[in-house]
């Protein structure tokens, strides 16, 4: 990518633990809305040093990073061409009530517990799925697996169908739901790179004008 002319920069957002301990408090619980905020401060900042603009300024992320793409393109939609949600938690609420699902109570010390209301609120004021509107969004594609048992596929399907009936452009809304890969996409040596592959081209095609919705 870097040889068709990206620049790519890697946020580390409060919430992960690349800056210690006290960067990681910082982005959980009742505040993890700092981590959506850096993320769009450091989209902002990037963009003001020159590094592209809103029609060539692209999103990726993963799991719960894809549901930092989510919050994103429901808060600030104008600041991107496209964005992929890998595997995206987005139905947060649904998930983080359902503890029959396998990671949801051991979640729960990094989220919180919705059976709070405190908590219950929180998550909701930034839960992707419960807050798309009617409102312009970039071109999205966005994938997960069938064997998935972290997100299960059901959730990024129903973020997709919500975000079909709601948004107001005719830009590209794509999933990909591969019938055979888990949650870290396809296995074997080979096989992986067939998923990148459809990111690239999906990101390269946006870029050159030479994907378009029908």
């Amino acid at each position: 990518m870097l040889d068709r002319g990206f620049v790519y920069a890697i946020v580390h957002v409060r919430g992960g633990g690349e800056l210690g301990q006290q960067w990681y408090e910082d982005g959980k619980f009742l505040k993890k809305r700092n981590t959506f905020n850096d993320y769009l401060d450091a989209c902002d900042a990037l963009l003001k040093l020159g590094y592209g603009s809103p029609s060539l300024c692209y999103g990726m992320g993963g799991s719960a990073g894809g549901m930092l793409m989510g919050v994103a393109i429901n808060e600030r939609p104008e600041l991107f061409h496209g964005v992929i949600a890998q595997v995206p938690f987005v139905d947060v609420l649904t998930t983080m009530l359902d503890e029959s699902i396998p990671l949801t109570t051991g979640e729960f010390e990094e989220w919180g517990n919705p059976q709070d209301i405190e908590y219950y609120d929180y998550m909701k004021s930034y839960s992707p799925y419960d807050n798309v509107k009617a409102q312009d969004y970039p071109h999205l594609l966005v994938t997960t697996g069938l064997h998935d048992s972290q997100v299960q596929y059901w959730e990024p399907a129903k973020w997709v169908a919500k975000l079909r009936e709601l948004k107001t452009d005719q830009r590209l809304l794509l999933l990909c739901t591969d019938m055979d890969s888990g949650h870290g996409g396809k296995s074997g040596r080979f096989k992986s790179y067939e998923g990148v592959a459809l990111e690239f081209a999906f990101l390269i095609g946006l870029a050159q004008g030479t994907l378009h919705s029908a």
